[in-house]
């Protein structure tokens, strides 16, 4: 069984009766000890779960939906997030909004790393506490509670006062025409608005939904500055965007 599976089923089980015993994943999983040990302490790692004695019990600051949202692709979010590094520094403020893959991104941050955050995520917020190089700041509002990221009239009020550096934007689908859509109209909202108040806009995106159109639209392609996903840069799939003259990482 590959590891990816084991920690699908891990985290079935999590999810389900929100605990789990190391004894009895050894039996369901047929594997040793220190293999479940292994896959528990990357699931802690990730904040997908929390290791206790014998175990693991679910990470209540994350939502079902989420755990089972980031646990999915996660080597190609990883892939995604090493490669956002790059355009981060000193001294920058920084909007991020909430996406398993900007989760994936914040827990990559150099512990020297001296910036200012807004971010309407929980999650990501709660990922930030910790960092002692930023200066964090989430907005309030409507909390959509399966991904736990706040909406509505308040957050907007608050952008409205903003000015960011750079944007980094968790992509539920990307078009070639376009642009990046979502499921939602007052996640659409928000996202339009982190936009708008941002110098650069970076999507981060799994290549998975690169093609697909949902009802709600975010920003057209043409304000899109840099598209990073987990493929090479000349990968086929991203030349419609590379000829509109978007930067692919």
């Amino acid at each position: 069984m590959l590891k990816e599976e084991r920690h699908q089923l891990i985290l079935d089980e999590v999810t389900r009766h929100n605990k789990v015993r190391s004894a009895e994943l050894c039996r369901m999983l047929k594997v040793s000890e220190d293999t479940v040990r292994r896959d528990l302490k990357e699931l802690s790692d990730q904040g997908i779960v929390r290791k206790v004695h014998g175990g693991a019990v679910a990470n209540s600051l994350i939502p079902p939906e989420y755990r089972e949202q980031h646990i999915n692709h996660i080597g190609q979010k990883r892939a995604i997030a090493e490669k956002a590094l790059s355009l981060i520094q000193d001294g920058q403020v920084i909007l991020i909004d909430g996406s398993t893959t900007n989760l994936e991104f914040v827990r990559l941050f150099p512990e020297g790393l001296q910036a200012t955050v807004f971010t309407n995520s929980i999650a990501i917020a709660n990922e930030l506490c910790s960092h002692p190089g930023i200066e964090l700041f989430i907005f309030g509002g409507k909390i959509l509670k399966n991904a736990r990221v706040a909406v509505g009239m308040d957050v907007l009020h608050f952008l409205s006062e903003l000015h960011a550096d750079v944007c980094f934007i968790g992509v539920r689908s990307l078009h070639a025409g376009l642009g990046i859509t979502t499921t939602r109209r007052e996640e659409a909202q928000v996202k339009r608005k982190l936009a708008e108040v941002s110098a650069e806009i970076v999507a981060l995106v799994t290549s998975e939904k690169i093609g697909t159109i949902q009802p709600f639209r975010v920003v057209e392609l043409e304000q899109i500055h840099t598209i990073i996903t987990e493929l090479p840069p000349n990968d086929s799939t991203l030349k419609p965007f590379r000829d509109k003259g978007i930067r692919v990482l």
